[in-house]
């Protein structure tokens, strides 16, 4: 919800095209509608916070987040500096109806973050456009999508990292991305080794495949960004099936710093800044009930491992 100031009195503003206050830069976070259940693939509450946590700690950004599916009104895009795509992707990804206005954004040098499922695409013709886009891509009968524990032991040199630690996290990270010839283009931003078991899965769209069982012990990488020809910038991150994942400072941080530079922002030396959800700030806004039987002590025992690492750290 946007709300401006008019007469001392507050007006709700229409979720359609939305004019950006002078000097700002508009950050667009397009959430999917509900899809796999209770604390997965959380579009709408993860854009809500998404959106919330740059508004609040980054001077001159103008974050709107667009609930449940594309925006309707096409002109919400058209003076955006970013988009971000958090929302189920596959053969039907919804940019298939967007490419041509997707792409004349990017020929403007507007930037491009997908999360999680919103990486994969068919290889003809949103792949290719993808590998300059967001500099690579989750390939169907070629990339898997295992649950794993990723250990992120180093991490590279760029504004995305500023103010993450080395940490490791348990999600459904997507890998052996479909990447343009030696990487030209794209920088490996999250980096890990899967467990070999991950590499076991039999052929299939996306459980496994000939080429990922030779990659024993391998690298491979999870998040990645680019700086395209026209100037624009793009990030791609396969994590983001887990709700609860957002309490992780690390992760929440290196997201928040991702999208910044993705609009064309200088990132701060710290990173961006946010304060730690709370497990009963995770619970509210997500698309399904809490189930029977959910059992809460054991997230907030997560939780709070986190804190802990986080306290040490600091």
């Amino acid at each position: 919800m946007k709300v401006q100031f008019r007469n001392i009195r507050l007006k709700e503003m229409k979720k359609d095209a939305t004019q950006t206050p002078a000097g700002k830069k508009k950050i667009v976070l397009i959430a999917g509608p509900k899809s796999h259940g209770y604390a997965k693939h959380q579009h709408n509450a993860g854009c809500r916070l998404m959106a919330k946590w740059l508004n609040e700690n980054v001077p001159g950004v103008e974050a709107v987040a667009c609930f449940n599916g594309w925006p309707e009104d096409p002109a919400m895009l058209e003076d955006a500096a970013a988009i971000v795509l958090y929302l189920d992707g596959g053969p039907e990804h919804p940019i298939n109806e967007h490419v041509e206005q997707i792409g004349r954004l990017m020929d403007k040098g507007v930037g491009l973050f997908c999360m999680h499922w919103a990486t994969e695409v068919r290889d003809e013709p949103e792949g290719k456009l993808f590998l300059d886009w967001i500099g690579g891509y989750c390939g169907l009968y070629w990339s898997v999508n295992p649950h794993w524990t990723a250990e992120f032991k180093e991490l590279p040199d760029h504004p995305i990292t500023r103010g993450v630690t080395p940490f490791a996290m348990y999600d459904e990270w997507y890998y052996h991305m479909r990447f343009p010839e030696g990487m030209k283009g794209s920088t490996p931003i999250l980096t890990a080794i899967p467990p070999e078991s991950t590499r076991q899965g039999p052929d299939g769209i996306r459980s496994g495949n000939a080429t990922v069982r030779a990659r024993k012990g391998m690298p491979e990488h999870v998040a990645w960004a680019c700086e395209r020809a026209d100037g624009g910038r793009g990030f791609g991150f396969t994590g983001g099936h887990i709700h609860w994942s957002w309490a992780n400072d690390n992760y929440r941080t290196i997201i928040l710093n991702a999208i910044v530079w993705t609009a064309g922002m200088e990132v701060p030396a710290e990173g961006i800044c946010s304060k730690t959800p709370t497990l009963e700030e995770l619970e509210v806004g997500q698309d399904y009930p809490q189930p029977q039987g959910f059992d809460r002590q054991a997230v907030q025992q997560t939780l709070d491992g986190w804190k802990k690492e986080a306290a040490t750290r600091n």
